[in-house]
């Protein structure tokens, strides 16, 4: 058997964009970052069981004047094998809660994710292990 010696990260590192809902009804009240920071909260990294949130794997949350969402986040390694899956959880989490229009989530890699981007909870989790 062949041992594979020139894997480069950086060819994992896709562009992954996931899109999910439509546009908010005029009229209808917008959701909280907080209600975002929730949804966000229900999608967890399968390897790990800890939420992206606590995980520190969600960098960026605009909220659109009309309601609409839009994230940058990052996975734990460019070889994530759930690199294409995580932001369509996010989409389809934010998507679902009342007061959000269209979302999309994009994987981004600098900067690079790190143990230091823990919550707290996060890091007393680890600390079980």
């Amino acid at each position: 058997m062949e041992e594979i010696t020139d894997i480069n990260p950086d060819d994992y590192k896709k562009d992954y964009v996931a899109k999910a809902g439509s546009p908010l009804a005029e009229g209808k009240t917008t959701a909280s970052r907080d209600d975002i920071i929730e949804a966000l909260k229900t999608v967890s990294d399968p390897e790990i069981m800890i939420n992206i949130w606590d995980m520190g794997l969600v960098y960026k949350i605009e909220q659109k004047a009309n309601a609409d969402v839009y994230i940058e986040m990052t996975v734990t390694s460019p070889m994530c094998p759930v690199a294409g899956v995580l932001p369509q959880q996010a989409a389809d989490a934010v998507a679902s809660i009342n007061g959000v229009g269209k979302v999309e989530v994009k994987i981004v890699w600098e900067p690079a994710w790190s143990l230091a981007n823990l919550s707290d909870e996060a890091k007393e989790m680890f600390e079980m292990f």
